[in-house]
């Protein structure tokens, strides 16, 4: 019996934090970035539609796979089941701090 792994992966992405779902997250081959693929979204066959959802899969429609910078990831999480996909607003005066991924060390001459 074999598990499918899935990943809640939330992210900043032009002042909104993004939830999504995908069954694959690996680091990319090129430093400081972070692939999401086979993107999870609810297949709605009831009346009830979440429009952020909406909004999230028409997004991404067609994306096989998605190159997230490591520095706006927020969080990721291994989880049992999809919840809902979402965008939301970042509250307040908090912003990202953007600071470089790798700072190279002083070498000593």
């Amino acid at each position: 019996m074999t598990t499918e792994n899935l990943y809640r992966v939330r992210f900043f992405s032009e002042d909104k934090i993004y939830e999504i779902y995908a069954k694959d997250v690996l680091q990319g081959e090129l430093y400081g970035f972070v692939i999401l693929s086979e993107l999870v979204f609810d297949n709605n066959t009831t009346v009830v539609v979440d429009p952020s959802e909406e909004k999230l899969k028409s997004e991404f429609s067609g994306v096989h796979q998605t190159i997230i910078p490591m520095h706006s990831i927020i969080r990721i999480d291994e989880v049992e089941k999809r919840g809902t996909a979402k965008i939301k607003d970042v509250s307040g005066n908090v912003a990202q701090f953007p600071s470089p991924v790798y700072t190279p060390g002083r070498t000593e001459s």
